[in-house]
């Protein structure tokens, strides 16, 4: 069966380059992406980082919004506990106004950050995690335009703009915690497959499925998506060496360091203990990095693996020529244009 694909996109900042820059190849790739058919184009959060610029997903939700035509814009994901539900439901209301119809509200409970930042962010965050995200999610549910129960203390509290439609709630993660609440409330789910390199998707994807109460009244049937990274390029040799950069940020993310992501010459002439080199090849074992029409048979494969009918593909490179490449190959292998 064929696949939905859409991007992921974390405004990834490239050394030798700034955020400005960041966040400008990300408004390019979005409008390119809406041409090449892309479902979806998602933004993701994070604070307090070297690596990515993307920290405030809804302005740049707004910016590809009103720039675009057809696709799908969102985030992946608000990390509901560091705001109040009733400001995220009123930027989406107003995201709903930019572009009626093609605006995802994708949350998570994840700090996207250190911990100090996240507290900087919000003092009670901790609080909000531990106790309080399930009665987020269903306030933002209120509140995106379901209504709140009568007995809640904030039923008479309207969030503005009230437009005709609504954004599409999914719930994020990398563990069963948001598996579980996905399905108890009925909606969409996406598991980050990028992150784990895989590790818990399988077991996340089925407890979604067997905790989905149709009876919620928002999905008839459990829909669920993963978020995995790919690299395509004309060749199979060029895809593995525009796959260099990736594979040393990961190296320094997994010591706890989120530095820019290297240039494939600086990632080449990095020195590498033995331990190191087994550690890498031990990812490239699972990477998904090849020529367009071996990535596709990936993905197809791991989304019928998974049981899921959505792939949102997040390819950051340094070049963002690179990068656009990546995605049109892809595109044009899985014939996301084709008949438009």
């Amino acid at each position: 069966m064929p696949i939905s694909l859409s991007i992921l996109d974390q405004s990834t900042i490239a050394s030798g380059r700034g955020a400005g820059d960041a966040v400008a190849e990300t408004l390019a790739l979005a409008r390119r992406a809406d041409d090449w058919g892309y479902a979806r184009y998602w933004l993701a959060e994070h604070h307090n980082s070297q690596s990515h610029a993307g920290s405030a997903p809804e302005i740049l939700i707004a910016a590809i919004a009103a720039t675009t035509r057809r696709i799908r814009v969102g985030s992946a994901g608000i990390m509901l506990p560091h705001y109040s539900a009733l400001k995220v439901a009123e930027q989406f209301r107003a995201l709903e106004a930019i572009a009626p119809g093609r605006i995802d509200l994708g949350v998570g409970r994840a700090p996207g950050s250190d911990g100090r930042t996240a507290v900087a962010l919000n003092p009670l965050a901790a609080r909000q995690v531990e106790d309080r995200f399930p009665a987020q999610v269903q306030e933002l549910l209120g509140w995106t335009g379901e209504g709140l129960p009568v007995d809640h203390p904030f039923a008479m509290i309207r969030a503005n703009p009230e437009v005709p439609t609504r954004p599409e709630v999914w719930i994020l993660g990398s563990s069963d915690y948001g598996a579980q609440l996905a399905g108890y409330f009925g909606l969409p789910y996406c598991f980050a497959h990028f992150i784990t390199d895989g590790a818990g998707c399988a077991e996340a994807m089925e407890a979604y499925r067997r905790s989905f109460k149709a009876e919620a009244g928002r999905l008839p049937a459990p829909q669920g998506a993963i978020a995995v990274f790919a690299l395509t390029a004309p060749t199979e040799t060029e895809a593995w060496r525009l796959y260099r950069s990736r594979e040393i940020w990961r190296l320094h993310r997994d010591r706890g360091r989120y530095p820019p992501l290297p240039s494939v010459e600086e990632a080449e002439a990095y020195p590498l203990s033995e331990a190191e080199r087994a550690h890498l090849e031990r990812g490239r074992g699972r990477a998904i990095v090849g020529t367009p029409e071996q990535v596709l048979a990936r993905l197809t494969a791991l989304a019928a693996e998974m049981g899921v009918g959505e792939v949102a593909v997040l390819s950051p490179c340094h070049a963002p020529e690179a990068r656009a490449r990546s995605y049109a190959l892809l595109a044009e292998a899985a014939g996301l244009g084709a008949g438009r």
